[in-house]
């Protein structure tokens, strides 16, 4: 895991931390004592960007968040950018599509 001040000092962020059951976060920002989680994807398709979300929502559901990030960088000229919030099994998800 690596930790490195961010914005003046002020919070740190974690790449590829771990859970207890070894599953590894891909972002984890701390800024201001609020926790954010963050998942990378690379957009392949509906099918792959839900198990991103179902990803997100253990991760969410481990450090007891009721939001998260899905940051998926699409290369698909057919699929929208933006950004859409998605209600997962209770969680709050913003998904941004770049």
């Amino acid at each position: 895991m690596s930790t490195k001040p961010i914005i003046n000092g002020s919070g740190n962020y974690y790449i590829e931390a771990r859970t207890r059951d070894m599953k590894r976060t891909d972002v984890i920002v701390d800024y201001h004592g609020v926790q954010h989680i963050i998942e990378l994807k690379i957009y392949h398709g509906d099918e792959y960007n839900k198990r991103g979300e179902a990803q997100l929502f253990d991760y969410l559901t481990f450090y007891k968040k009721d939001v998260g990030y899905l940051l998926s960088f699409n290369f698909n000229k057919n699929k929208k950018t933006g950004v859409h919030e998605v209600q997962y099994r209770g969680k709050r998800i913003l998904e941004v599509v770049v």
